[in-house]
């Protein structure tokens, strides 16, 4: 299947004669600049990065065609570029590649008020939209947490800490613009709220990490701002009852907004790291209610019934804008309280999610796991959907490495024992290539390269990502 493998030495050359082809079409918008490159040779967490040959900016889906197109031509392979906030190796390019940067695709390119949908340049933040959408009453609301794209969101199905009432990427998106691998620039879905017509070709390329396709617009699906917002948090001293808690706000049916789960661990470095001095080192849930004031009230009167039963230390209120924006930036900012914590150490971010009710087991497993590597390591998590985080903190080695990746590995197959999956908005890239047959089969491992093979003949395609070598379905 894969062509790039047996690419001769000059691919170098290939790849910048395709550059300077386009520097005839796009001009400045080409840089073979070292540092340049170098910001484009990897993305957070995962320890891989290699340099690109050079780096397209491209400002519209007509510069991207025109790069797939000579790409496709000379067999070079491409790989698409957000923000640079994947942390699975996703943008990391291969030997003889060239990056294609969409940051500067920024544009919100129509906001349809009455219909609650908006169409938008894949390289839109969400933070950026939800910016020029704060007079219509309308917002986005999936929320990985950085200042990611939403072009990069939709290749990785993104999912973050809303999910829970409003649904991951997917759920979110109604339709798309893809250049395919050839040039060819192709429409996906509509703005219509349903459809029985076609294969659904807007789901295929959603979380296709640019194997497929590269998604240049997007039509997205708004939310109206809730009238009534409230968090709280509360702590526990066992972590088992702080798990148990999320896992009944969902069973019971309570249309909560958000549930975070911070260990001890986390718990502790946020402390340090954000100021929440007011909190002890506990496991803790953080929440957020939204609606109207009745319904609100009537979530936290059960979601606080629930939290005391399981022994929960009582709920302390975040009312205030300005504080609900401090406990959320907190938590968004736990990645970097642990690396605050451990400088010149290497931190690896892994992710999985279970079905709600083995999410304790799991969870309670993972920690005793923990305990028996020796290793330092913070739970953090979307648990009202099953999903969490495991941060793990190594030495800069490659016996570190190997330490924290059989952690990671042990993990995995937790989830997967317990009917879940190996990543539940990380993605694939290359950092879980080695689960993808656990979790979904040979059988279906060579439909989905058959698809790659048929969209990407070449496999000039973020070759090597998301999908392992191996036989494609031939029918």
């Amino acid at each position: 299947m894969s062509e790039t493998a047996s690419l001769p030495l000059h691919a170098t050359a290939r790849a910048n004669a395709v550059l300077s082809a386009l520097r005839v079409q796009l001009g400045d918008k080409i840089s073979t600049n070292a540092s340049v490159c170098d910001a484009h040779s990897h993305g957070e967490a995962l320890p891989v990065a290699n340099m690109p040959v050079g780096v397209v900016f491209a400002e519209t889906s007509e510069d991207v065609s025109a790069t797939l197109r000579l790409c496709h031509e000379h067999r070079v392979p491409v790989v698409a570029f957000g923000a640079g906030t994947s942390v699975e190796g996703h943008v990391t390019p291969p030997d003889g590649g060239i990056s294609l940067d969409l940051s500067r695709m920024a544009r919100v390119l129509e906001v349809n008020q009455a219909d609650l949908d908006c169409r938008v340049q894949a390289g839109v933040t969400r933070q950026s939209l939800n910016a020029f959408l704060r007079d219509t009453g309308l917002f986005f609301p999936v929320d990985p947490g950085g200042e990611a794209t939403l072009g990069g969101m939709c290749a990785t199905r993104a999912s973050g800490t809303a999910a829970v009432k409003y649904g991951t990427i997917k759920e979110n998106v109604l339709g798309l613009t893809v250049v395919l691998a050839n040039g060819e620039i192709i429409q996906t879905g509509g703005r219509v709220r349903k459809s029985s017509t076609g294969y659904d070709l807007t789901s295929l390329f959603v979380g296709s990490e640019g194997t497929l396709g590269i998604i240049t617009e997007v039509q997205l699906r708004l939310h109206g701002q809730p009238e009534q917002l409230s968090a709280a948090v509360c702590q526990f001293e066992n972590l088992d009852d702080a798990v148990n808690t999320a896992v009944e706000i969902i069973q019971m049916g309570i249309p909560i907004a958000r549930v975070e789960l911070l260990d001890d661990v986390q718990m502790d470095a946020c402390i340090r790291y954000s100021d929440l001095n007011e909190y002890r080192a506990l496991t803790t849930l953080f929440f957020e209610f939204s609606g109207s004031p009745e319904a609100v009230k009537e979530q936290i009167a059960v979601t606080e019934t629930l939290a005391l039963d399981n022994i929960g230390l009582g709920f302390a209120w975040a009312d205030s804008a300005d504080e609900r924006a401090r406990l959320w930036k907190a938590r968004h900012n736990a990645f970097w309280a642990i690396k605050a914590q451990h400088p010149g150490m290497r931190l690896i971010s892994t992710d999985c999610i279970v079905p709600i009710s083995q999410l304790t087991a799991l969870i309670s497993g993972v920690k005793d796991d923990i305990q028996k590597s020796g290793l330092y390591a913070a739970i953090l998590g979307h648990v009202g959907d099953g999903n969490f985080h495991t941060i793990i903190v190594t030495e800069e080695t490659d016996q570190g490495y190997q330490q924290a990746l059989d952690l990671d590995r042990k993990i995995v197959a937790r989830a997967l024992a317990l009917g879940g999956s190996c990543s539940g908005e990380h993605g694939v890239g290359l950092g879980k290539l080695e689960f993808l047959a656990a979790e979904h089969g040979e059988g279906a491992l060579s439909v989905m390269r058959a698809l790659k093979a048929t969209l990407d003949p070449h496999n000039i395609l973020n070759p090597g990502k998301l999908l392992p070598e191996g036989p494609v379905y031939a029918g």
